[in-house]
């Protein structure tokens, strides 16, 4: 059976909020050298077999990638040219952080510059004068990790069922969380906005076409618990009255369904009761939209099983 670490956001939330600014940075390095793909897709961080990684970077005439180790506790800056640069992963502030992933680039003949105002987070202090956040428990960025295996693992094994336009498993930076969305096909309309601390024009070009979007967040100082959470947009009526796993329910501050974190862990069988809250609001949120499920889904992928057609 899968190991489900245990998660107390109160625990590690220093280390939580100091994690969070760090992989900002490491994001803006993507977000700066490479070209916009749709719905912001070029910008999150991805789950590896040691902690969390960029994939490929463009850098001039080469490539490089950078990968949180939470194994070992350094990040790693490769390139393509053969050079790697590392950073340990210690107790330092921002700002020190930042200073030494941007020499670490600079020694690999990278010249980039990012935004240097964190995103989608209370009270921003710029990278670089940032002396306040400066925590890091290992032990605590590592079980995190592994929460994120699992996570991802079986986020992983519920998009394999669609045929649709579906996002790669990927945690995006700005609100730290791991998110998988499906798409209807059908465009959306025009986002309000508004979201905080990321542009409009950002939050629109995310959200040009209906989304069924579900995710995992290890808590933050206003909803203090880890949690898996399931919406749409546009939101269609009888949406979040739909019948969900026990356990889970429609939270109306969010308005999104919830699913606490630890109601998985503590499951007899977590993989069954997440892929469950996946699948319930899924199909609540493409019920409801009228979405064409005939055409849009498939059974779930068996490794080595091609998809059976005609």
């Amino acid at each position: 059976m899968p190991q489900w670490p245990v998660l107390d956001y109160a625990g590690w939330r220093d280390t939580a909020l100091t994690l969070q600014l760090w992989t900002q940075i490491v994001g803006k390095i993507r977000l700066a050298l490479t070209p916009w793909c749709n719905h912001g897709w070029q910008v999150p961080l991805y789950v590896t077999a040691r902690g969390l990684g960029t994939s490929t970077i463009p850098a001039g005439d080469q490539a490089i990638d950078i990968e949180f180790d939470f194994v070992d506790h350094w990040l790693f800056v490769r390139g393509s040219a053969g050079g790697m640069e590392a950073v340990a992963l210690r107790p330092m502030t921002v700002a020190t952080f930042y200073a030494e992933v941007m020499e670490a680039l600079a020694k690999l003949g990278v010249a980039v510059r990012i935004v240097r105002l964190p995103n989608e987070v209370p009270d921003p202090i710029a990278f670089d004068i940032d002396e306040t956040h400066a925590s890091y428990d290992g032990e605590a960025a590592h079980r995190f990790w592994l929460a994120l295996v699992q996570a991802s693992r079986v986020f992983s094994l519920f998009r394999t069922s669609f045929l649709g336009k579906v996002s790669p498993v990927h945690l995006f930076w700005g609100s730290f969380d791991l998110a998988v969305t499906r798409f209807s096909g059908r465009p959306a309309p025009l986002h309000p906005g508004g979201v905080p601390g990321l542009p409009d024009r950002v939050t629109r070009e995310a959200y040009s076409h209906e989304v069924s979007s579900a995710g995992f967040w290890p808590g933050s100082d206003s909803y203090p618990e880890a949690a898996f959470y399931s919406y749409a947009y546009p939101e269609p009526s009888g949406f979040r009255t739909a019948p969900v796993p026990a356990g889970a329910s429609f939270d109306q501050a969010l308005g999104e369904f919830v699913l606490p974190y630890e109601a998985v862990r503590s499951a007899a069988d977590p993989d069954r009761l997440l892929l469950d809250f996946l699948q319930a609001t899924y199909a609540a949120a493409a019920d409801a939209a009228q979405w064409d499920r005939d055409a849009l889904e498939c059974g779930l992928g068996v490794p080595g099983v091609p998809r059976q057609v005609g």
